[in-house]
């Protein structure tokens, strides 16, 4: 038995054209635009925990997500894999606001700074933005260099399992 997974959360804000993305401003990935979300608390359910994270760095409060993929993280050298649960939401309340670790801003879904963020990003959200599931695998080495992945779109009805 290896390592237990960390499990973490990914929120997309995502209105008809436009795509709210983050900066992060330090941690992990600090420097890259990127959705908003961190590691699930003990007690807490997995939407639980994208509804806090999400609020906690960029003031917006979601009644409802969508559970749309799962993509697991290998980093050479790390034994611990990074169990992520991306969610997508559409309403929200309040506006976003710029917090410690994260600066909001809108982005035309075509205008989608991949250049600035993790290398993964562009294979699989397409899927996130045409509304279709996904499972997905991604081995790094460093924060650069995909060694290998795969990347998989579920049906509509399928439902996303945690490990």
């Amino acid at each position: 038995m290896g390592v237990p997974n960390k499990l973490l959360t990914l929120v997309m804000i995502h209105q008809n054209s436009r795509l709210l993305l983050g900066m992060k401003k330090r941690g992990f990935g600090a420097g890259r635009w990127n959705g908003f979300g961190g590691k699930v608390q003990p007690g807490e359910t997995i939407e639980e925990g994208a509804k806090r994270e999400l609020l906690e760095e960029s003031c917006l409060a979601v009644q409802t997500l969508d559970h749309v993929g799962r993509i697991d993280f290998e980093f050479v050298g790390d034994p611990q894999i990074l169990e992520v649960h991306v969610f997508k939401g559409s309403q929200y309340e309040g506006e976003p606001q710029e917090t410690e670790e994260m600066r909001p801003q809108w982005f035309e879904v075509d205008a989608i700074p991949f250049q600035s963020m993790w290398p993964d990003d562009h294979l699989w959200f397409p899927m996130m933005l045409q509304g279709s599931k996904f499972k997905g695998y991604f081995k790094f080495e460093g924060h650069d260099k995909i060694l290998d992945y795969t990347l998989d779109e579920l049906d509509k009805s399928a439902v996303i399992e945690s490990s």
